[in-house]
């Protein structure tokens, strides 16, 4: 090893020292100002959220461990000169670069021409290199998820923390939220500050600071359940076992620091709210006579919370809770946590509650992998067996009120989804490195995520089409796209419409690109002022032909219906503004000379494609002509599947459309029909626009019908 490069026990023993130094509490309170603070005008912008990705920026997890080091001894928050806590600065980011480095993995370890020819070679699964990710990954929920979430996780625990803590999960919430708007207010004081203040006096900690007097205030709550509330997120000062970057740090449980006997000190609201999510838990489970119950009411929500959001997506009447599959002799061969079945389309959803463990997240291998299958692994293995059994008609489907499941069950498309309760670092990773799985024709690789995604993707993604078309691509990118968490690939999906060419094998998506996603859930759910919906997918085409063709699609369950939406949902945006520009041109045609015109779209390299006709006709003439075109365009393209969809000429709404889904094979009579017909007027490949030639009266139609053009479609 390079003698130039110190341990990383060696640095952070450094680091320490720097920590303990007079005053430090007033670097540590610029780093939270500079790093955990969005400025904005009048209204917040995806640029001013990217500030937030820039590279000189301190993680939440670096800045905890700041915090954590300047408690492992008494408190000094003396004010230094501005020199002094400049070097401070400084230094701590010098000593925080150096730790990043000594933590990543020797790169000939990971190239080792030696295992070039060894196929089960992978370097990504070794602990070593999993602990970097682990700890600089992105956080994979935001602030006030932890904050509404918390509301329903402990629900059920309400009376066990007003008789033994002193307040509900309620006040808990609100008394928090308090803090969070009291800190704002003063941070905003203190910017203010800034022009009449003396240079040499400037410090953001007081910012920081605050008394249970002032959250009662805030809040309305009376100042002794506020009390309670606050002291409950206490740790006391003085933390010697706190000596590696991986060791437990009680101040991400219990973030609040008491300077006085009636003043406090918090730092990040993030660590505060996140300890409101997770840390009663523990209090529950120490009381041995409560803990079963505690445990019961952990997994419950882990399920009901992720039912809820699907119900948003699918309605009520597709989403089923705590599905049985019993055998002829009601023998129970699997359970289904939450079973989603929409069109031909069905979702099995296995929810677990575990934690990344302390061994684990120091890079022990075998913690890591025993940590992954009790929250993945078996969640997925058990997803997989009830998808195998749900085809299965020789098994019934048992709600949780003892029926049986009246659904239909001749599924094109399972997927199984693996939904974990509590933030797992470096999730999506750790799934890609460690998950062992298996699909079919049918069963579809799984979606491992946390409820927070699925919060955010039942958001975002609100109609059954829009949802589960983005489903289908990410599980069939599974090996393609890489990026530390799922909200980066969410957003990059609603800004360019997640595809990815098969001549790339990999893509991989940087942290910035959720900049525009995380305004949206800011706007939604924190009442900042800004655009709600990323400029994308979910805008561009929304008041265009294409556009309002797809929010018709969405309001039906039918499987053939929803594949088109499916197909629509691929196309590129050239492709639709030509598509767009093409069906308004038939559409204008049509009205003119009220005759049938049409236009046709081949997709991927001709396996797909759709037929459109615009026409006035009665359903028993149009039906049978857009049949026949859309099958001779199928058969031309060598094509497995073709739709066609016939337009209203005067609103551009859809009429009716049909689906043509079958293996290619050879036909005398079409070739001879094809090869009598002249080429078509209009066809669009994906980005380009094919010319064809004039068709004169007497050549034979283009729409395969086998009789001249001036006695079909000229007519």
């Amino acid at each position: 090893m390079d003698q130039s490069i110190r341990t990383e026990a060696e640095v952070f023993a450094d680091l320490s020292e720097l920590c303990a130094s007079p005053g430090y509490l007033h670097a540590i309170a610029y780093f939270c100002f500079r790093d955990n603070t969005i400025r904005y005008g009048d209204v917040m912008t995806p640029e001013d959220v990217l500030e937030q990705f820039g590279m000189d920026r301190l993680v939440r997890t670096e800045i905890s461990t700041l915090i954590g080091l300047s408690c492992k001894a008494d408190l000094n928050a003396e004010m230094q000169t501005p020199e002094t806590i400049q070097r401070y600065i400084d230094e701590t980011e010098i000593l925080l670069t150096e730790i990043h480095h000594s933590m990543m993995p020797n790169m000939t370890e990971i190239f080792d021409p030696e295992q070039a020819s060894n196929p089960n070679f992978n370097p990504f699964k070794n602990g070593d290199f999993l602990r970097e990710a682990i700890f600089y990954g992105g956080e994979s929920a935001y602030h006030f998820q932890y904050r509404d979430l918390s509301s329903l996780k402990y629900k059920g625990d309400s009376d066990w923390l007003i008789y033994n803590k002193g307040f509900s999960s309620e006040d808990a919430i609100s008394a928090i939220t308090a803090i969070q708007e009291l800190q704002n207010r003063k941070i905003n004081e203190f910017i203010s500050s800034l022009d009449i203040n003396n240079p040499n006096s400037w410090t953001a900690l007081d910012a920081y600071k605050f008394t249970a007097e002032e959250i009662s205030a805030e809040s309305g709550i009376d100042l002794g359940v506020v009390t309670n509330v606050i002291e409950s997120f206490v740790s006391p000062i003085g933390m010697s076992d706190f000596s590696s970057l991986d060791d437990f740090n009680p101040k991400n449980a219990y973030p609040i620091i008491k300077t006085s006997d009636t003043e406090y000190l918090l730092f990040q609201n993030y660590s505060l709210v996140e300890a409101l999510y997770e840390t009663p838990f523990f209090w529950f489970y120490e009381d041995k006579t409560y803990r079963s119950t505690a445990m019961k009411n952990r997994g419950d929500f882990t399920e009901s919370f992720s039912a809820q959001r699907l119900t948003r997506v699918f309605g009520d009447r597709n989403v089923f809770l705590n599905v049985e599959i019993v055998d002829s002799k009601r023998n129970i061969a699997g359970e289904i946590d939450v079973l989603i079945v929409y069109a031909n389309r069905a979702i099995i959803l296995q929810a677990k509650s575990k934690k990344l463990t302390i061994a684990a997240r120091k890079g022990n291998d075998l913690s890591l992998r025993d940590d992954f299958k009790k929250a993945v692994q078996d969640a997925y293995d058990q997803a997989y067996s009830c998808a195998t059994l749900l085809t299965d008609l020789n098994y019934k489907l048992i709600d949780d009120s003892g029926n049986e499941l009246e659904i239909a069950r001749n599924l094109c498309e399972i997927y199984p989804f693996c939904v974990v309760s509590d933030h797992y670092p470096a999730l999506s990773f750790q799934a890609r490195q460690f998950l062992n799985f298996s699909k079919t024709e049918v069963i579809k690789p799984p979606f491992v995520m946390d409820v927070f995604f699925l919060d955010v993707a039942s958001e975002m993604l609100e109609t059954p089409l829009h949802f589960l078309s983005y489903v289908n691509r990410r599980t069939e990118y599974n090996d393609k796209v890489l990026s530390t968490h799922e909200l980066t690939i969410l957003s990059y999906h609603l800004k360019q419409n997640l595809w990815v060419d098969d001549e790339y094998t990999m893509m991989h998506l940087g942290d910035d690109i959720c900049a525009d996603l995380d305004l949206a859930m800011l706007v939604r759910r924190c009442k900042v002022t800004g655009e709600r919906t990323p400029e994308g997918i979910l805008t561009k085409f929304r008041d265009t032909t294409v556009g309002r063709l797809i929010t018709q699609i969405e309001k039906q369950e039918d499987p053939g219906t929803i594949d088109l939406g499916f197909m629509l949902l691929l196309l590129s945006e050239d492709t639709v503004n030509q598509l767009n520009t093409g069906i308004d041109h038939i559409a204008k045609l049509a009205l003119n000379d009220h005759e049938c015109h049409d236009l046709t779209i081949a997709i991927g390299a001709g396996s797909t494609g759709l037929t459109v006709h615009c026409n006035s006709d009665p359903l028993e003439v149009a039906g049978p002509k857009l049949e026949r075109h859309a099958e001779r365009r199928k058969y031309s393209q060598k094509a497995k599947e073709w739709f066609g969809i016939c337009i209203d000429p005067e609103t551009k709404k859809l009429k009716f459309g049909l689906k043509l889904l079958y293996e290619w094979e050879q036909s005398d009579e079409l070739d001879r029909i094809l090869a009598d017909a002249p080429k078509p007027q209009r066809k669009i490949n994906i980005g380009t626009v094919v010319k064809g030639r004039k068709i004169g009266r007497n050549e034979m139609c283009p729409c395969g019908s086998g009789v001249k053009y001036k006695k079909c479609c000229l007519k």
